[in-house]
């Protein structure tokens, strides 16, 4: 063989490849943006119990096809509060069974789906014919579904292209990588760390999943080398979500290292019972120790698919009844961050780089925009401070904070924007380009309201510097505006964390009391000054904090129409 040959070789395994990932990319989208509300919908309702964290992780993972898309929106919603650690563990457990299917599909349909002397595989082209009826259809979510399955042809396609790809090794280079096999339980341990790092360069398990079922039923290796491949493409496929989770707060990166803690905790059990297991499945379907044995190239995708189920299936019923010890373990190994991290500037859940399609790039968006109101509520609470404050000391030291958050919410909103016109600007369909406008203007109007809570702080201080001073009654109507206008901030906040369900009326509600008490406060004022009750000074602050108020709360219902704007688009 000489360098041509090997170029061509090497040609052909990068596009065999390629086709496969794109298919891979191209079913997991399509699935995605078909389901892809009511996939956010129904990880973000998740409680602490196990069965339907498991149930969910799994469905969700079957669907998408991607247990590293699962786990990365596993941890935004844990750092995002959506699930508690316990559910996100659960999540995770099931998205390990979830990734089964595509080794499935790959064992019953992938290498071999052509049939004998085929030039071209039938299931494929059926696939394809089908999808016509979809791709072409005027509703959008048929247009995705017809998505999904012309990717499902194409990954066929692209594992038909792997086989034929692959090349007839030599017996001397067989004969070498079956010399690895012969050091006992420490070639398990080489295979398990060769499949760890193979998946970590391939940056996906179903591409690490083919390339082993490829490789088996070439005879390249022995059935428990094969088997210790999958183990280590378990803890490869962890590393994304530690990547991810860097970025995140403290629960995010709970959620990440228990993903790397299950699996690592699943190898081990395996380990234990490795040869039996191995012994069992070999007996079960006939396979010996001959790697030339057609039989034995013709059931390892399957026996190794049955072992891969076997595996995620197991040590998720096992390790089911341990997720409290799972959750102290992780705690133990991510201790609560004892720095006032929250007065620092800090994105949470948007990553630099877009994730795999617009779903999963609006559920990051929407947890720091969950993040950017907690920060504007916590602004909010400062107030108070300005006006009970015993010295100056005191008093500066509250405005230094207020200052500092305004600052933080203004870069919060342009890095929001930012990220969320990237969205926009990409292949997305009509409810999430709408989603993304809504966004935009949520993030508009919490910057507005920083804005806000600083002219009033700025307005008590020059209050201050000016020496004015307020009677009780006026402090009091002030509190009273202020009271309200908290009212309508938590109502808002509790929108913002679930666009499904918005309560407008409440919204509404809360922005009637701050209108009426404003009206009534400025007749009162205005009858006020023509009697003389206070000066104009006094009178020119007080009017100007009423107003403020009043101002601050059209914002807040600003933010709630654009919420309930966002819901009804999903509903079309």
């Amino acid at each position: 063989m000489n360098a041509v040959d090997i170029a061509l070789i090497l040609i052909n395994l990068a596009g065999a490849m390629a086709v496969f990932l794109f298919a891979m990319k191209l079913m997991s989208e399509g699935l995605q943006k078909f389901a892809g509300s009511k996939m956010r919908h129904w990880l973000s309702k998740i409680t602490g119990k196990p069965l339907s964290g498991i149930l969910a992780g799994a469905g969700v993972t079957a669907a998408i096809q991607s247990s590293t898309a699962t786990t990365v929106m596993v941890v935004g919603f844990a750092g995002a509060g959506l699930l508690t650690l316990g559910g996100a563990v659960a999540v995770v457990m099931g998205a390990n069974i979830g990734t089964t299917i595509t080794a499935w599909i790959i064992a019953l349909f992938g290498l071999d789906s052509g049939g004998e002397g085929s030039g071209i595989p039938f299931l494929p082209m059926l696939l394809g014919t089908v999808s016509l009826f979809f791709i072409f259809s005027k509703k959008s979510r048929m247009q995705y579904l017809g998505q999904t399955i012309i990717g499902l042809a194409l990954l066929l396609i692209g594992m038909d292209y792997l086989g034929k790809a692959i090349p007839e090794l030599s017996d001397e280079v067989v004969a070498a990588i079956a010399t690895w096999s012969h050091w006992g339980f420490w070639s398990v341990l080489l295979f398990i760390v060769v499949g760890a790092v193979l998946t970590i360069i391939l940056q996906t398990s179903a591409a690490m999943t083919a390339v082993i079922l490829l490789m088996a039923s070439q005879g390249w290796i022995e059935f428990p080398m094969a088997l210790a491949l999958v183990m280590g493409q378990n803890l490869g496929t962890t590393l994304t979500a530690q990547v991810v989770a860097m970025t995140t707060g403290t629960t995010g990166k709970r959620a990440a290292r228990a993903h790397l803690a299950f699996n690592v905790a699943g190898v081990l059990f395996c380990l234990v019972l490795f040869y039996p297991i191995c012994s069992g499945i070999m007996s079960l379907t006939g396979i010996t120790d001959d790697l030339t044995s057609a039989h034995n190239r013709e059931v390892y995708p399957l026996a190794i698919t049955i072992f891969h189920t076997l595996f995620n299936v197991g040590t998720t019923v096992i390790l089911a009844f341990f997720i409290p010890q799972i959750v102290k373990v992780v705690e133990w190994m991510v201790p609560e961050r004892q720095e006032a991290g929250e007065e620092e500037f800090r994105l949470a859940y948007i990553e630099p780089n877009l994730l795999s399609t617009a779903e999963l790039n609006l559920q990051s968006a929407k947890g720091e925009i969950e993040e950017f109101s907690k920060r504007v509520l916590r602004m909010y609470t400062f107030l108070p401070g300005l006006r009970t404050a015993g010295s100056e000391e005191e008093f500066e030291a509250t405005m230094e904070r207020i200052v500092k958050y305004e600052g933080i919410t203004d870069r919060m909103e342009m890095e929001i924007s930012k990220f969320l016109t990237r969205v926009g600007s990409g292949d997305v369909s009509q409810h999430a380009s709408e989603r993304v406008s809504s966004m935009l203007r949520i993030i508009d109007n919490l910057e507005s309201i920083g804005d806000a809570v600083y002219q009033i702080a700025m307005t008590r201080k020059n209050k201050r510097e000016d020496a004015i001073h307020f009677d009780d009654r006026l402090n009091a109507n002030l509190a009273r505006m202020s009271d309200l206008v908290q009212k309508a901030l938590n109502v808002m906040d509790a929108n913002l964390h679930d666009y499904d369900h918005v309560d407008l009326d409440a919204a509404y509600a809360a922005e009637h009391d701050i209108n009426a008490c404003r009206d009534q406060l400025r007749t009162q004022h205005l009858e006020d000054i023509k009697r003389g009750v206070y000066d104009y000074a006094i009178g020119n602050a007080y009017s100007s904090l009423y107003a403020l108020y009043e101002k601050l709360g059209d914002y807040v219902i600003n933010v709630s129409e654009a919420i309930d704007g966002s819901r009804k688009h999903s509903e079309d």
